[in-house]
């Protein structure tokens, strides 16, 4: 039988404590945001901090304002696919401008390129989900520079496999408890 997690308070929300199942209210749930860059719930993960070392899944949604990019212009060695629930947003795969609406989803196989940055006139929810199979291994990441992803801020300005370079330039996302307006209804 699959215990179920305990979720422990801290200064920024609700997150569970060792292994098992758990239901966290995205509300609840502590928060990462940066201006400029949105911000991410860590109600499984932390996308710029720990890993739960047994998810096989990584899940992260996201909440952009437009113009704000979920990340810089990257590929990864493993599977990422998007929903996005609601708002709008721009794609940027492979070189390619591709706008997104409510329901929208976005399948990216390994090493695909891409980035989605927030459009419209509102708050872009995205929900990220990634396999883990390859996290952390070498030259399982890259960000590879691009005229596309530049324009709107997310782009490197050299091909670079380090994530330290890449995110070099942009502020980091700090620890928050959630907003109210990010997330509808």
């Amino acid at each position: 039988m699959v215990p179920e997690s305990k979720l422990e308070r801290t200064e920024h929300g609700l997150e569970p404590a060792g292994g098992g199942w758990y239901v966290l209210n995205m509300r609840d749930a502590g928060w990462r945001h940066a201006e400029g860059r949105g911000a991410v719930c860590i109600v499984s993960d932390d996308f710029e901090g720990w890993r739960r070392d047994a998810d096989q899944l990584g899940v992260n949604p996201f909440v952009l304002m437009p113009g704000e990019p979920m990340s810089m212009y990257h590929w990864e060695a493993d599977q990422e696919d998007f929903l996005v629930v609601f708002g709008e947003a721009v794609l940027v795969v492979e070189g390619q401008e591709r706008p997104l609406r409510a329901w929208d989803f976005v399948h990216s196989p390994p090493h695909t390129k891409h980035v989605i940055v927030g459009a419209g006139h509102g708050p872009c929810l995205v929900i990220a989900v990634g396999a883990r199979a390859h996290d952390g291994q070498p030259d399982s990441l890259g960000f590879p520079a691009d005229e596309v992803a530049k324009r709107y801020g997310a782009s490197v300005a050299e091909d670079t496999l380090d994530g330290d370079i890449a995110y070099g330039s942009v502020p980091g996302r700090e620890p928050t408890a959630y907003r109210d307006g990010w997330l509808p209804g």
